[in-house]
């Protein structure tokens, strides 16, 4: 299994912030999302589902995606959400969003990837600490670049 928990100050408003973690802006921060489609509830709750499709090179992956947890104040933002990929990594995801005042956000990311299988859990094992912290601090960097823009 691999967790991270990674924090950010963003120079913006929390709200500003928060809207990138919204369906219609999803792509925003997450550009290799082909789909994002509601298929359960609200987007504003917890009980959500969301058929997504994802685009790796050449292969789409398709799974759906639970939100767990669904936080929406003025002062803290959170959303934690949960999702199967490839029948091999189940992704817990969670964006917690700190109003420190009207114009710094603090953001932080955590997650954990673990392997539902053997071969899950052999990816896991071959695969480097270090890409995927890569991978946790290039969102990082997008969240804060796309809220920076607007």
């Amino acid at each position: 299994m691999i967790e991270w928990k990674e924090e950010t100050i963003i120079k913006t408003n929390i709200e500003k912030v928060w809207s990138l973690f919204f369906d219609k802006n999803i792509k925003r921060i997450m550009p290799k999302v082909e789909e994002h489609q509601l298929v359960e509830k609200k987007e504003t709750e917890a009980g959500a589902k969301h058929k997504q499709t994802y685009r790796e090179g050449h292969r789409l992956e398709t799974y759906i995606v639970e939100t767990l947890a669904y936080e929406d104040l003025a002062d803290k933002k959170h959303k934690q959400i949960s999702f199967v990929l490839g029948k091999a990594f189940e992704i817990t995801l969670s964006f917690t969003l700190l109003k420190i005042d009207e114009t710094h956000t603090k953001f932080i990311y955590t997650g954990q990837n673990k392997g539902v299988n053997f071969v899950g859990r052999s990816m896991l094992k071959l695969g480097s600490k270090k890409s995927n912290l890569n991978v946790v601090k290039e969102f990082m960097e997008k969240v804060n670049h796309e809220a920076m823009i607007g």
